[in-house]
């Protein structure tokens, strides 16, 4: 297969490098008649196009020197990178991808205004605060998108989603359980804001075959955090990105339109130790705990452990949310009960501590929490280990009043 290579080398004297190329089939074509020429980099050139394209960067700082390959289908990454996933779970990622590449496409289409509307089920405006968070349209065809395609993998026991009171059985000698949250954030699909899929695998408790189906099925989908298998997301955004974790570091691939292909393009990521943003809606200041109010305000007059001011970043899609502490550090949170520790908190939690970072209740580590509920709630606060652990030193962060708004 042909391909092409671009080296690059970049010496920076006194400047810490962070490099984040991605090329989609890139051509660069300079026009004297349409570009400011004092503007123009001293070497342009432009590139044929292959069905794969291969490419390098190095970096030189302070006489350190780093390099990162973008050559890697997700496919390919499960494959022959030491991950040891197995055949099965090869299997399974492959019908993970291509579900979420159709979400993403149903998601991108001109026609998601329609499905995203707050509709019930029977069609009828929905106006009250009873109805944020029912399931949208949209949230269930993506449900039975990932189902459909969960069935066809033959590699799924059962699959337990948000959008489903209970679990699905699927099949009596598959190796997998999957719980997910098929869409979050769908609700603010009208105004294009960020969604996204989050999902958790399991393996099969095999010594529980002998129960009956619904009840073998809702202990399967009860597994404590810890026995998480592989967790990961899918970012439906400007770019879509698929990021998971098979317990050995976090790693992040794009989709390439042109190709179809998952990249990898985050290679182990590592959440910064600290970062300088806190997301959370800030609306709600008044509901907060003391504790809360109090780490809030400390850390945006920069009087806390970090001596810089913090600043707020709230998108209100919790993927979208978490992608962005994931790559720049700080914390991601919701005070209050909300949150679902089977299909949101433990996947994200796992994702986090693969990746450096921390996921708790405010007092609790996430993954240790056993649940007792399928869609049981509770406050969630992901991120910087050292921001996390300067706010659980606060005690009282969990908003325990909901007044004046439903969950």
């Amino acid at each position: 297969m042909q391909s092409t290579t671009i080296n690059i080398n970049l010496k920076f004297p006194n400047f810490q490098s962070r490099l984040h190329f991605y090329p989609q089939n890139p051509k660069f074509l300079l026009k004297k008649s349409t570009i400011n020429q004092s503007r123009i980099p001293p070497m342009a050139f432009t590139l044929p196009s292959s069905n794969k394209f291969n490419f390098k960067v190095s970096a030189e700082t302070d006489g350190s020197s780093a390099s990162v390959s973008f050559d890697d289908t997700l496919m390919e990454f499960l494959g022959k990178n030491g991950t040891n996933v197995g055949d099965d779970l090869l299997v399974l990622y492959s019908h993970i991808q291509y579900a979420s590449k159709k979400i993403a496409a149903l998601v991108a289409s001109p026609y998601n205004s329609v499905l995203g509307k707050n509709f019930n089920l029977a069609g009828d405006s929905a106006s009250s605060e009873t109805q944020r968070d029912k399931p949208k349209p949209l949230d269930i065809v993506s449900n039975e998108i990932i189902l459909s395609s969960l069935r066809h993998s033959g590699k799924v026991a059962v699959m337990a989603s948000e959008e489903d009171d209970a679990p699905v059985w699927i099949d009596d000698n598959a190796p997998f359980v999957v719980v997910l949250d098929p869409l979050d954030g769908s609700r603010n699909i009208d105004a294009s804001i960020p969604t996204g899929t989050i999902f958790g695998i399991y393996r099969r408790l095999e010594e529980i075959d002998h129960l009956p189906v619904k009840e073998k099925a809702e202990l399967n989908s009860l597994q404590s955090g810890t026995k998480l298998v592989a967790a990961g997301y899918v970012l439906y955004s400007s770019a879509t990105i698929l990021c998971t974790s098979f317990g050995s570091g976090t790693f992040a691939f794009t989709l390439d339109h042109t190709t179809g292909e998952f990249i990898l393009t985050h290679p182990k990521i590592s959440i910064p130790p600290r970062g300088q943003i806190y997301s959370v809606n800030d609306a709600r200041y008044f509901d907060w705990a003391e504790g809360l109010r109090r780490y809030i305000d400390t850390i945006r007059q920069g009087k806390g452990k970090h001596p810089k001011k913090y600043s707020a970043r709230y998108i209100c899609s919790l993927v979208a949310d978490f992608h962005r502490t994931l790559l720049y550090g700080g914390v991601a949170m919701n005070p209050r009960d909300h949150l679902r520790l089977v299909y949101e908190a433990n996947p994200l939690s796992f994702l986090a501590e693969q990746a450096g970072g921390r996921g708790s209740d405010g007092h609790t580590r996430i993954l240790s929490l056993q649940p007792n509920m399928l869609h049981q709630r509770l406050p969630l606060f992901l991120g910087s280990p050292e921001d996390v652990e300067e706010l659980e030193s606060y005690k009282d962060v969990q908003q325990r009043v909901n007044p004046g708004y439903e969950v």
